[in-house]
């Protein structure tokens, strides 16, 4: 019978190695660092893998001496074989990857009936494809060793869709339903993958929503914490899924997003 009894460590992650791909900026950065100063080695990832270096030299000098392993690695998430090619060298370096963040993403705006093929192709391959070829690879060696995280940032247009964000709105549903097919596979083999899937976050890329005061007012007027979310609030929830903490966590979307998907 499992010991019942509570042990707070079990939030560390010391010794758990971690590739978060979009971790130069924005969520998938908070995410990193996160990770990292929670114990885990982190490789971060973009797109250029001079911005990649560039973000893990800030994050190993944010954290100081006697930080874990923190490096950085660069490829475009919609090319499939530089995109492994890069995670088994990640997985050599660390000689395995634990956890897995899958944030990379994109938005393209555009009223359905004008949504060109391409454009729609382009966005369910950086969302959605990138992260089912990526968590099958490194999936491979997390059943190998008998545990492993997946995390796949999602949104909340997993459950509610605007106008204008069809690709975007599809992919992130299809992430979702990848999250619950990859636990119906995997779980046994001790991975669990779960969703994040946040609300509107003060980021660099909403900055143009957040500075249009009506679009302003209406997240705020719809949020029940009255607030624009932070990417500070992704970090404890990602931290928590990562850790031994949820390990009986397992196919689930955690909203984070001050209760927008809770109220009409």
């Amino acid at each position: 019978m499992p010991d019942s009894s509570f042990d707070p460590r079990c939030f560390g992650l010391t010794g758990q190695r971690a590739l978060v791909t979009g971790s130069t900026r924005g969520i998938g950065a908070a995410i990193a660092a996160g990770l990292a100063r929670a114990g885990a080695s982190v490789v971060l990832h973009g797109r250029d893998a001079a911005r990649a270096d560039a973000a893990a030299a800030r994050l190993r000098a944010d954290l100081g001496p006697g930080a874990a392993h923190i490096g950085g690695c660069g490829f475009d998430v919609t090319d499939r074989q530089a995109m492994i090619e890069a995670a088994r060298r990640a997985e050599a370096d660390l000689d395995g990857i634990d956890i897995l963040v899958n944030n990379a993403g994109m938005q393209f705006r555009s009223p359905l009936i004008d949504l060109p093929l391409a454009r729609w192709e382009e966005v369910l391959s950086c969302n959605l494809t990138s992260c089912f070829v990526l968590a099958q690879e490194l999936a491979r060696g997390m059943l190998a060793r008998g545990h492993g995280k997946i995390i796949n940032v999602c949104s909340v247009q997993n459950h509610l869709v605007r106008p204008t964000t069809a690709a975007y709105a599809v992919a992130k549903s299809g992430l979702g339903a990848l999250t619950r097919a990859m636990c119906a596979e995997w779980a046994a083999g001790g991975i669990q993958a779960n969703g994040l899937a946040p609300g509107y976050i003060d980021t660099e890329l909403n900055a143009s929503l957040r500075a249009d005061p009506q679009f302003d007012s209406w997240v705020r007027g719809r949020t029940p914490a009255r607030r624009w979310g932070t990417v500070a609030d992704l970090a404890g929830p990602a931290v928590w899924l990562a850790s031994s903490a949820a390990d009986f966590v397992n196919g689930q979307v955690i909203y984070v997003d001050g209760g927008l998907t809770s109220v009409i």
